[in-house]
């Protein structure tokens, strides 16, 4: 990976509290909290990064994490629920809307969050949830730069 041109993408999703991501890994289960992958990022020293968090109370990573060079989107803000992680579903709310709906009609990512904000809103009215807030931060440097191309 060239740390100067490439971009680092990670998604993330799981289970979300105040404290951070619900994170098992055979045995062990822990919380990644986002001091801790804020640490991890940084030790990758890649330049351009866009995380996409699909987990309730996910916005809690936006402060360690969005910055001028880290893109950070997600299914909701620190203080609020998402939807959708039942044990059959394919995707939560947030990750349909995003990725199977909004991105395939955007030509940027920033026009594929709004689309998919607007998605998941109107899905959680409709079936009577509190809204989550999807949220999009910082990521100047890097968005110019995620765009379709032909």
């Amino acid at each position: 990976m060239d740390r100067d041109s490439d971009f680092l993408f990670l998604f993330l999703t799981s289970h979300g509290s105040p404290d951070g991501l619900a994170i098992t890994a055979g045995r062990r289960a822990e919380t990644l909290r986002p001091s801790i992958l804020a640490e991890m990022l940084d030790q990758t020293g890649v330049q351009h990064k866009v995380v996409i968090i699909s987990a309730c109370y996910s916005g809690v990573f936006i402060p360690r994490l969005a910055n001028s060079d880290t893109l950070v989107i997600t299914a909701a803000d620190a203080d609020h629920a998402s939807f959708g992680c039942e044990d059959k579903a394919q995707w939560t709310y947030f990750g349909d809307a995003f990725f199977n709906i909004a991105l395939r009609q955007s030509e940027t990512i920033k026009d594929a969050f709004l689309l998919a904000r607007t998605l998941v809103s109107k899905r959680e009215k409709r079936e009577g949830f509190d809204p989550s807030h999807p949220q999009m931060a910082a990521g100047e440097n890097v968005e110019p730069l995620l765009v379709a191309r032909p």
